[in-house]
Protein backbone atom coordinates (compact mmCIF):
# COMPACT_ATOMS: atom_id res chain seq x y z
CA UNK A 1 0.00 0.00 0.00
CA UNK A 2 1.14 3.22 -1.00
CA UNK A 3 1.82 5.88 1.59
CA UNK A 4 -0.23 8.42 1.68
CA UNK A 5 1.02 12.13 2.16
CA UNK A 6 0.46 14.02 5.23
CA UNK A 7 -0.97 17.48 4.67
CA UNK A 8 0.58 20.09 6.40
CA UNK A 9 -1.33 22.35 8.95
CA UNK A 10 -2.76 25.74 7.99
CA UNK A 11 0.28 27.14 10.37
CA UNK A 12 3.25 25.74 8.39
CA UNK A 13 1.24 26.58 5.04
CA UNK A 14 0.83 30.41 6.26
CA UNK A 15 5.06 30.01 7.14
CA UNK A 16 5.62 28.68 4.08
CA UNK A 17 3.63 31.44 1.94
CA UNK A 18 5.17 33.81 3.92
CA UNK A 19 8.79 32.86 3.14
CA UNK A 20 8.18 32.23 -0.56
CA UNK A 21 6.97 35.92 -0.63
CA UNK A 22 10.37 37.32 0.72
CA UNK A 23 12.31 35.53 -2.18
CA UNK A 24 12.21 35.16 -5.69
CA UNK A 25 14.04 31.94 -5.28
CA UNK A 26 12.38 28.48 -6.02
CA UNK A 27 11.94 27.20 -2.64
CA UNK A 28 9.53 25.22 -0.90
CA UNK A 29 7.60 24.87 -4.27
CA UNK A 30 6.53 20.98 -3.84
CA UNK A 31 6.77 18.22 -5.79
CA UNK A 32 4.49 16.05 -8.00
CA UNK A 33 6.33 12.55 -7.92
CA UNK A 34 10.19 12.95 -8.40
CA UNK A 35 9.43 15.91 -10.40
CA UNK A 36 8.47 19.40 -10.02
CA UNK A 37 4.64 20.23 -10.41
CA UNK A 38 3.24 21.35 -13.34
CA UNK A 39 2.98 25.31 -12.60
CA UNK A 40 5.84 25.15 -11.52
CA UNK A 41 8.02 23.50 -14.08
CA UNK A 42 5.99 26.14 -16.79
CA UNK A 43 7.19 28.84 -14.67
CA UNK A 44 10.78 27.85 -14.80
CA UNK A 45 10.69 27.47 -18.96
CA UNK A 46 9.06 31.12 -19.28
CA UNK A 47 11.71 32.55 -17.26
CA UNK A 48 14.57 30.58 -19.17
CA UNK A 49 12.97 32.17 -22.11
CA UNK A 50 13.09 35.46 -21.04
CA UNK A 51 16.72 34.96 -20.00
CA UNK A 52 17.62 33.98 -23.30
CA UNK A 53 15.74 36.68 -25.00
CA UNK A 54 17.52 39.26 -22.40
CA UNK A 55 20.85 38.06 -23.71
CA UNK A 56 20.50 37.95 -27.15
CA UNK A 57 18.17 41.06 -27.86
CA UNK A 58 20.31 43.89 -29.04
CA UNK A 59 19.95 47.45 -27.22
CA UNK A 60 17.32 49.99 -28.18
CA UNK A 61 16.89 52.33 -25.68
CA UNK A 62 13.41 54.18 -25.12
CA UNK A 63 13.33 57.59 -27.35
CA UNK A 64 12.45 59.50 -24.45
CA UNK A 65 15.46 58.64 -22.22
CA UNK A 66 17.75 59.17 -25.61
CA UNK A 67 16.32 62.23 -25.80
CA UNK A 68 16.43 63.62 -22.44
CA UNK A 69 19.88 62.58 -21.87
CA UNK A 70 21.55 63.02 -25.09
CA UNK A 71 22.42 59.95 -25.38
CA UNK A 72 25.08 58.62 -27.91
CA UNK A 73 26.06 55.42 -28.60
CA UNK A 74 29.90 53.98 -29.41
CA UNK A 75 31.20 50.50 -29.78
CA UNK A 76 33.39 47.99 -29.03
CA UNK A 77 35.28 45.66 -31.31
CA UNK A 78 32.69 42.94 -31.27
CA UNK A 79 31.19 43.47 -34.56
CA UNK A 80 27.91 41.58 -33.76
CA UNK A 81 25.90 40.05 -30.77
CA UNK A 82 27.42 36.61 -31.47
CA UNK A 83 31.10 37.77 -31.89
CA UNK A 84 30.19 39.20 -28.51
CA UNK A 85 29.23 36.53 -26.90
CA UNK A 86 32.28 34.10 -28.45
CA UNK A 87 35.00 36.72 -27.44
CA UNK A 88 34.55 38.39 -24.44
CA UNK A 89 37.97 40.24 -24.71
CA UNK A 90 36.86 42.80 -27.95
CA UNK A 91 33.78 43.53 -25.34
CA UNK A 92 36.75 44.83 -22.91
CA UNK A 93 37.85 47.53 -25.80
CA UNK A 94 35.84 50.80 -27.70
CA UNK A 95 36.60 50.48 -31.30
CA UNK A 96 38.46 52.96 -33.30
CA UNK A 97 35.73 55.23 -33.80
CA UNK A 98 35.18 55.78 -30.12
CA UNK A 99 37.57 57.65 -29.17
CA UNK A 100 36.83 60.58 -31.36
CA UNK A 101 33.30 60.40 -30.30
CA UNK A 102 33.39 60.26 -26.48
CA UNK A 103 36.13 63.07 -26.54
CA UNK A 104 34.38 65.14 -29.04
CA UNK A 105 30.85 64.21 -27.34
CA UNK A 106 32.13 64.23 -23.37
CA UNK A 107 33.43 66.97 -20.94
CA UNK A 108 36.76 65.70 -19.63
CA UNK A 109 37.60 65.50 -15.82
CA UNK A 110 34.13 65.13 -14.82
CA UNK A 111 33.91 63.90 -11.03
CA UNK A 112 31.51 61.52 -12.08
CA UNK A 113 31.01 59.99 -15.72
CA UNK A 114 28.50 57.30 -16.29
CA UNK A 115 28.59 54.92 -19.01
CA UNK A 116 25.65 52.71 -19.93
CA UNK A 117 26.41 49.03 -21.55
CA UNK A 118 23.69 46.84 -22.84
CA UNK A 119 25.80 43.65 -21.20
CA UNK A 120 24.50 40.54 -20.81
CA UNK A 121 20.74 41.77 -20.43
CA UNK A 122 19.45 44.88 -22.68
CA UNK A 123 15.77 43.98 -20.22
CA UNK A 124 17.66 45.36 -16.73
CA UNK A 125 18.94 48.44 -18.67
CA UNK A 126 15.61 48.92 -19.99
CA UNK A 127 13.64 48.31 -16.86
CA UNK A 128 16.64 50.08 -14.61
CA UNK A 129 18.28 52.63 -16.31
CA UNK A 130 15.95 55.08 -16.89
CA UNK A 131 14.30 55.63 -12.91
CA UNK A 132 18.26 55.19 -12.09
CA UNK A 133 19.83 57.85 -14.39
CA UNK A 134 18.57 61.25 -13.21
CA UNK A 135 18.68 59.64 -9.20
CA UNK A 136 22.70 59.46 -9.75
CA UNK A 137 22.92 63.04 -11.60
CA UNK A 138 20.92 64.33 -8.56
CA UNK A 139 22.98 62.86 -6.02
CA UNK A 140 25.82 63.94 -7.85
CA UNK A 141 25.11 67.59 -8.14
CA UNK A 142 23.84 68.00 -4.62
CA UNK A 143 27.28 66.97 -3.84
CA UNK A 144 28.33 70.32 -6.20
CA UNK A 145 30.55 67.44 -8.10
CA UNK A 146 30.24 67.73 -11.80
CA UNK A 147 28.22 65.11 -14.08
CA UNK A 148 29.79 63.89 -17.28
CA UNK A 149 27.86 63.63 -20.30
CA UNK A 150 26.45 59.73 -20.32
CA UNK A 151 27.16 57.60 -23.17
CA UNK A 152 25.71 54.46 -24.18
CA UNK A 153 28.21 51.38 -25.12
CA UNK A 154 27.09 48.41 -27.91
CA UNK A 155 28.36 45.00 -26.81
CA UNK A 156 29.88 45.85 -23.84
CA UNK A 157 31.90 44.09 -21.29
CA UNK A 158 33.20 45.42 -17.76
CA UNK A 159 36.62 46.31 -18.96
CA UNK A 160 35.54 49.01 -21.22
CA UNK A 161 35.82 51.20 -17.73
CA UNK A 162 39.73 51.14 -18.83
CA UNK A 163 38.94 52.89 -22.45
CA UNK A 164 36.84 55.31 -20.70
CA UNK A 165 39.08 56.32 -18.24
CA UNK A 166 42.01 56.55 -20.66
CA UNK A 167 39.71 58.83 -22.90
CA UNK A 168 37.84 61.24 -20.52
CA UNK A 169 40.02 61.00 -17.41
CA UNK A 170 36.87 61.48 -15.11
CA UNK A 171 37.40 60.86 -11.21
CA UNK A 172 34.94 58.23 -10.89
CA UNK A 173 33.40 56.53 -13.60
CA UNK A 174 30.52 54.19 -13.27
CA UNK A 175 29.19 51.71 -15.62
CA UNK A 176 25.57 51.20 -15.76
CA UNK A 177 25.64 47.32 -17.06
CA UNK A 178 22.75 44.29 -17.68
CA UNK A 179 24.04 41.62 -15.40
CA UNK A 180 23.71 37.75 -16.85
CA UNK A 181 20.35 36.88 -16.35
CA UNK A 182 19.29 33.84 -13.77
CA UNK A 183 15.98 32.46 -13.45
CA UNK A 184 14.53 33.94 -10.71
CA UNK A 185 14.81 37.58 -12.85
CA UNK A 186 16.47 39.15 -16.44
CA UNK A 187 15.75 42.94 -15.74
CA UNK A 188 19.29 43.31 -12.73
CA UNK A 189 21.44 45.43 -13.68
CA UNK A 190 25.07 46.01 -12.34
CA UNK A 191 27.02 49.28 -11.35
CA UNK A 192 30.40 48.87 -11.30
CA UNK A 193 32.87 51.93 -10.41
CA UNK A 194 36.19 52.37 -10.82
CA UNK A 195 38.27 55.15 -9.60
CA UNK A 196 40.49 56.93 -12.58
CA UNK A 197 40.38 53.48 -14.37
CA UNK A 198 42.97 53.42 -17.10
CA UNK A 199 44.37 50.14 -19.65
CA UNK A 200 45.19 47.11 -17.35
CA UNK A 201 43.68 47.84 -14.45
CA UNK A 202 41.58 44.34 -13.30
CA UNK A 203 38.63 43.82 -11.70
CA UNK A 204 40.82 44.22 -8.06
CA UNK A 205 40.66 47.54 -9.11
CA UNK A 206 36.78 47.81 -9.49
CA UNK A 207 33.56 47.98 -7.18
CA UNK A 208 30.06 46.79 -7.70
CA UNK A 209 27.25 47.24 -6.66
CA UNK A 210 24.69 44.34 -8.20
CA UNK A 211 21.11 42.99 -8.29
CA UNK A 212 19.88 45.88 -9.01
CA UNK A 213 16.03 45.67 -9.31
CA UNK A 214 12.96 45.51 -8.25
CA UNK A 215 13.16 42.68 -6.07
CA UNK A 216 16.69 43.20 -5.13
CA UNK A 217 18.30 46.79 -5.11
CA UNK A 218 15.53 49.29 -6.00
CA UNK A 219 17.14 52.02 -8.21
CA UNK A 220 16.05 54.37 -5.22
CA UNK A 221 18.11 52.83 -3.07
CA UNK A 222 20.89 52.09 -5.02
CA UNK A 223 21.75 55.49 -6.37
CA UNK A 224 22.80 56.76 -3.00
CA UNK A 225 24.94 53.55 -2.56
CA UNK A 226 26.55 54.62 -5.78
CA UNK A 227 27.60 57.77 -4.57
CA UNK A 228 28.83 57.06 -1.44
CA UNK A 229 30.71 54.47 -2.76
CA UNK A 230 32.24 57.02 -4.97
CA UNK A 231 32.46 59.44 -2.11
CA UNK A 232 34.77 56.93 -0.21
CA UNK A 233 37.24 56.54 -3.57
CA UNK A 234 37.77 60.37 -4.07
CA UNK A 235 38.43 60.68 -0.49
CA UNK A 236 40.65 57.76 -0.69
CA UNK A 237 41.73 58.61 -4.34
CA UNK A 238 41.46 54.33 -5.49
CA UNK A 239 39.35 51.34 -5.54
CA UNK A 240 38.42 47.95 -5.66
CA UNK A 241 39.62 45.75 -3.00
CA UNK A 242 40.79 49.03 -0.69
CA UNK A 243 37.27 50.27 -0.52
CA UNK A 244 34.94 48.62 1.52
CA UNK A 245 30.97 49.19 1.48
CA UNK A 246 29.45 50.37 4.42
CA UNK A 247 25.87 49.15 4.81
CA UNK A 248 23.72 49.71 7.86
CA UNK A 249 23.01 46.35 10.21
CA UNK A 250 20.06 44.48 8.22
CA UNK A 251 17.82 42.69 10.86
CA UNK A 252 17.09 38.61 10.03
CA UNK A 253 14.38 37.36 7.64
CA UNK A 254 12.61 36.05 10.23
CA UNK A 255 12.73 36.36 14.26
CA UNK A 256 14.18 33.95 16.25
CA UNK A 257 12.14 30.99 18.11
Amino acid sequence: MTEQPVPLPPTSNSLIAAIRARTPARILVGRAGPAYRTATALELRQDHAAAVDAVHAELDLPRDLVERWYLFEVRTRARDKAEYLMRPDLGRRLDDAARETVTKHCPSGTDVQVVIGDGLSVAAVAAQVPPLLPLLEAETKRRGWTFGRPVVVRYCRVGVLNDIGEFLDPAVVVLLIGERPGLATAESLSAYLAYRPRPGHTDAQRNLISNIHARGVPPRAAAPRILLLAEKMRQMQTSGVAVKEQLPYAPPLLPPG
